[in-house]
């Protein structure tokens, strides 16, 4: 008879992937952090994509509720046509 063993995998002793697990934080909740304002173009231009969409927080590391607050801005911003809301005359 054979014996089943399991065999205990650790995610770091096993992990070749180019997309390690790294602990992503939020920019805004650090101490000296930059404040979320609509007229900050310059930081609001980092979180939107070439095609003038709004970056998920999934990737960009952002909290929830600091996500919906610089979403606001964006849009905020986009109202007062400070921004573009298609980013398409950037690249000229």
């Amino acid at each position: 008879m054979k014996k089943n063993k399991k065999k205990s995998y650790n995610k770091d002793e096993n992990s070749n992937s180019p997309f390690e697990n790294k602990k992503k934080f939020c920019p805004f909740s650090q101490p000296n952090s930059p404040k979320i304002d609509y007229k900050d173009l310059r930081m609001l231009s980092r979180y939107i994509s070439e095609k003038g969409k709004i970056v998920p927080s999934r990737i960009t590391g952002v909290s929830r509720g600091k996500q919906k607050e610089l979403a606001r801005a964006i849009k905020r911003a986009r109202f007062l046509s400070l921004m573009s809301y298609t980013n398409k005359f950037l690249n000229q």
